[in-house]
């Protein structure tokens, strides 16, 4: 007996090493702000040989969605496998504490055996140390142990926001061959001028700058004998870093171009998927779970998406999205997409898509073009809604009006169809606890102690059925005295959807303004200053000038950045404000970033939203 132990050892770590080798190494290859505009999804325009030849020999997805249309929130998504909605980290840019038990994907990979590596953008909106087992810009496969299977992601960030609406010829100088800005198709919602036409044009040359960046990498993969041990995806992490794309929730900002392939060796773990182009739904919040059942590792109860490949895979009948700070601009929608329509409802309507926010303002090529035409009185209807208010609901048939340009939410053949996706929505936003139902700075204090997600799973601190209610009052209300009792709710984010709602409202208002005033004296700042917003804009109340300057003073940065932009979106009436701005707020806010703030995250947006200020000022 003592004499086979040994040959049982042996046979059983031969077993392991055998069931460690057998493991799929598994390889994300990421880029930015990039919708389907590639060969593979029948795109004219589009010079992407290497994507198309991979894609011919796997599969391409024609409804992803990231769940974001913007990078911070997507990212954190696709890390953490849960909505950045429920976890708190679905504003731009931030620094949520997350539960010091909480696991990403990459850390369950290593538990079990994997080598991770991430070159070399994080972004998730809290902190990634100690999440891989190499992260930066020399991250590679090829730190890993001889045989160890590996989690490896590469972003590329050639196609990005700040390359696409620039014309810097360095991004572009691979290129032998450009595209020709007459040929381009533009859209609809954008005006037919020469530089739409450059701008679209320069867009698909960086497309085709990234295509090169896949072969070399895939070259790699190749020439290390890997590329039949891999399975590769390749996606971008939303539509394009244009108007009307990034930051908005329409199709046009969350659907993007997702290619998967599977060698033969692991075929059996896509046995459901059939033919090339995959019209099944998948969304960023699914990708974690699948690779973990890729790697034979159990998904965690956590977890929010489904595992979308193999025998137990889990289809989506829905998709769901959000859209809340981006930048320096505050704002806060949801939307949910069953195939064919899509549902948005905007909690802040009264606030247009592009906002007088320095975000939409400073050194992009398209938005210059926009309010250059604008300003002219040049721009054409579809193009002006940009700058309109926004409908308190939509709702798009992309199966006849793939433009999304008709708003079907008032026609009386789909009401019933806007019901359910109604019903729908906000079932998921109190099913997955949605923290967009507390302002952003309240969060924050509210969270204080501990985490985010801590605050809203382990406590009945926070009422969301009345939150959502409360919400669900912008843009409805018939009159605004309806309000006056919310004003006296327990609950701080109760009473700062019961502010946002008389803010948000379009008919007269009372004289009277008491029930306003009181508001002055709550007890979070962020409502304080909402309260002193509206008195200015509606009342022209001069005494409210000292609240926010009052509010102004606090340390606590992402409460500072809600007063900010309270202080913005009074315009000229902030000019009293200015000498107290630059001796008392600017000092404790700036530094080395663009030669001007202190950090990416909070003193970054909070600048911005002062700099527009001063402008305002002028």
């Amino acid at each position: 007996m003592h004499r086979l132990l040994p040959l049982f050892l042996l046979l059983l770590i031969g077993e392991l090493i055998y069931a460690q080798n057998s493991r799929p190494n598994i390889l994300w290859i990421t880029c930015e702000d990039i919708s389907p505009a590639w060969g593979c999804y029948g795109d004219s325009l589009a010079t992407t040989p290497n994507l198309d030849a991979i894609a011919s020999k796997g599969f391409y997805f024609t409804s992803a969605f990231s769940n974001a249309p913007i990078c911070a929130p997507a990212r954190s998504t696709l890390i953490t496998g849960l909505y950045a909605t429920s976890l708190g980290t679905q504003h731009l840019r931030s620094e949520i504490p997350v539960p010091a038990d909480m696991k990403t994907l990459p850390e369950y990979l290593s538990e079990n055996g994997y080598f991770t590596s991430n070159n070399a953008k994080t972004d998730y909106n809290f902190s990634p140390d100690g999440r891989w087992s190499e992260s930066g810009g020399d991250a590679h496969w090829r730190s890993r142990n001889t045989n160890q299977p590996f989690f490896s992601v590469f972003n590329f960030g050639i196609t990005h926001e700040g390359h696409a609406n620039s014309a810097k010829p360095e991004d572009t100088e691979p290129l032998a061959v450009k595209h020709d800005p007459k040929e381009m198709i533009i859209p609809p919602y954008y005006p037919d001028t020469e530089e739409f036409r450059k701008i679209i044009a320069h867009q698909y040359d960086l497309i085709t700058v990234f295509d090169q960046e896949v072969g070399k990498l895939l070259d790699q993969l190749e020439a290390d004998g890997l590329y039949d041990e891999t399975i590769i995806f390749i996606f971008s992490d939303h539509g394009y870093g244009l108007p009307r794309y990034k930051r908005w929730l329409y199709n046009s900002g969350m659907q993007v171009p997702f290619i998967l392939y599977v060698p033969d060796k692991y075929r059996e773990l896509a046995s459901n998927l059939k033919g090339s182009a995959i019209g099944s739904m998948v969304s960023f919040v699914d990708f974690a779970p699948t690779v973990l059942t890729l790697a034979g590792v159990e998904i965690p109860k956590l977890m929010e998406g489904n595992n979308f490949l193999g025998e137990a895979a889990r289809m989506s009948t829905y998709t769901y999205g959000f859209r809340d700070r981006a930048d320096d601009a505050y704002d806060m929608s949801r939307s949910v997409f069953n195939g064919r329509f899509l549902f948005v409802r905007n909690f802040m309507p009264h606030k247009p898509y592009i906002q007088n926010a320095l975000i939409f303002n400073e050194n992009k090529r398209s938005y210059l073009e926009l309010h250059k035409l604008r300003m002219a009185g040049s721009l054409g209807p579809e193009p002006l809604k940009m700058f309109n208010e926004k409908p308190v609901e939509e709702l798009y048939d992309l199966k006849n009006d793939p433009a999304e340009l008709n708003n079907l939410i008032d026609d009386k053949r789909y009401v019933n169809v806007a019901k359910i996706l109604r019903g729908v929505l906000f079932k998921h936003m109190l099913d997955t606890k949605d923290t967009g139902l507390m302002n952003e700075g309240n969060m924050m204090v509210r969270s204080s102690h501990g985490s985010v997600l801590e605050l809203t799973r382990s406590s009945d601190q926070v009422p969301f059925d009345r939150l959502l209610t409360t919400a669900d009052l912008i843009g409805k209300i018939k009159d605004p005295a309806a309000l006056i009792p919310i004003f006296d709710d327990p609950d701080p984010d109760v009473r700062y959807w019961a502010l946002m709602a008389f803010d948000a409202y379009e008919g007269d208002v009372p004289v009277e303004k008491s029930w306003l005033i009181n508001s002055l004296n709550d007890a979070f700042i962020a409502n304080r200053a909402l309260a002193a917003e509206i008195l200015l804009k509606r009342f022209d109340d001069s005494d409210a000038l000292d609240i926010l300057q009052e509010c102004l003073l606090t340390d606590n940065e992402p409460v500072l950045l809600q007063v900010s932009i309270s202080v913005r979106n009074i315009g000229m009436k902030a000019q009293p404000l200015i000498p107290f701005i630059r001796e008392e707020i600017y000092p404790k806010i700036s530094g080395d970033i663009w030669g001007k703030y202190k950090s990416w995250s909070y003193p970054m947006f909070i600048g911005m939203a002062l700099d527009q200020t001063m402008k305002n000022c002028l």
